[in-house]
């Protein structure tokens, strides 16, 4: 449970009732999501940490990514990054390569061990989703997916900056 309950004096600026009503439902249907989806992922073969997932994640999205640049895109420190590709690296799911053009430079490719890790948890994260959806009455999925697809594009849309906490 999201416990965002509180006096209301601080929401007069802020959005409806009925949307803040709303966006505390939707914040508990993700915290379900979040734990279905880290059970998933914890069930797979190779145990990856949530860092460890997102930064393998980030590199078969952007193969030849240097360690800064996933430093950057995992919001952690250097060292913290290079500890993480470490592991990775050890574990035979990640490897480095020299830049062709600047010997200082590293790039960091995910190694087919690495993407078959990444398949299977993506899998076993769609197949216990699927589950829940199935769980919903048809038309209530159905909705559900208009619902989700009109919220991606409205997260989409939105140009003007304004940062959803200042409410």
């Amino acid at each position: 449970m999201t416990g965002l309950s509180g006096s209301g004096d601080d929401r007069s600026d802020g959005p409806p009732d009925g949307l803040l009503a709303l966006a505390v439902s939707m914040a508990d249907a993700v915290e379900g999501l979040t734990t279905l989806w880290s059970v998933a992922a914890q069930g797979a073969r190779v145990r990856l940490s949530p860092h460890q997932l997102r930064a393998l994640q980030i590199m078969e999205a952007e193969p030849g990514l240097n360690l800064t640049a996933l430093a950057v895109r995992t919001d952690v420190g250097l060292p913290a990054a290079s500890r993480l590709c470490d592991r990775l690296e050890a574990a035979g799911l990640l490897e480095r390569e020299l830049h062709p053009r600047n010997r200082r430079a590293v790039r960091l490719h995910v190694t087919r061990q690495g993407r078959q890790a990444l398949e299977e948890v993506a899998g076993r994260r769609a197949r216990r989703l699927a589950v829940a959806l199935g769980a919903m009455e048809p038309a209530e999925a159905e909705a559900l997916g208009r619902a989700l697809r009109g919220f991606l594009a409205a997260l989409d849309g939105r140009t003007d900056g304004e940062d959803p906490t200042d409410f």
